[in-house]
């Protein structure tokens, strides 16, 4: 297969790693080669070792940068003056932040297990940022008297588990907007913490 025409770093790259999400989330990461990365992009296979050492380095990539952008974002997020506010912010830009990258969440929760132990740990180390900036909201909306958990790490994991299903089952075109998910969830889950 020749060069595409137009083949440049800036344009392949950035391809290379669509290409690999699209295909790791529709058929699993140990399901996809190279060759079939090489071939939706429309180079060579050997060209794909130009943007990435292999086939491991792409999905350690592809989730750091997945979760590195989360984090940036959550930062940027206004979060409000009370724990009930700071949940609230969280749930929605949970849902919204998710549901515009269904296949690097399916990614980064199912194919945790392709990771080699070095990698695994700097993403583990970084969903536990995330899951700890959750954790520090329901801990300190306890500590005021907001909100009322038995188990505050429990609550964070259950919390997580239920905003993320979202990706799972949510269509644009289907009868609920964005905007109504997110209410109804966010209510849901200040039921759940009673506050």
């Amino acid at each position: 297969m020749a060069r595409k025409t137009g083949s440049h770093s800036e344009i392949t790259g950035p391809a290379v790693q669509r290409a690999a999400e699209k295909l790791f989330a529709r058929h699993g990461f140990a399901a996809v080669s190279m060759r079939q990365i090489a071939a939706e992009v429309g180079v060579q296979a050997g060209a794909l070792y130009n943007y990435t050492a292999d086939k491991q380095s792409l999905l350690f990539d592809l989730m750091k940068t997945h979760l590195d952008e989360l984090l940036a974002a959550w930062e940027e997020t206004p979060k409000g003056d009370t724990a009930t506010d700071r949940l609230e912010a969280f749930c929605r830009f949970h849902i919204s932040y998710h549901l515009d990258r269904p296949d690097a969440v399916f990614i980064a929760y199912m194919e945790l297990r392709n990771l080699e132990p070095d990698n695994f740990a700097v993403i583990e180390g970084l969903r536990k940022t995330y899951e700890t900036t959750l954790e520090d909201i329901l801990r300190a909306g306890k500590e005021a008297g907001e909100f009322t958990l038995p188990d505050t790490k429990l609550a964070t994991l259950a919390v997580i588990a239920m905003l993320t299903g979202v990706t799972t089952w949510y269509r644009d075109d289907g009868r609920l907007s964005r905007d109504r998910v997110e209410r109804i969830y966010w209510n849901m889950v200040r039921k759940a913490v009673a506050a």
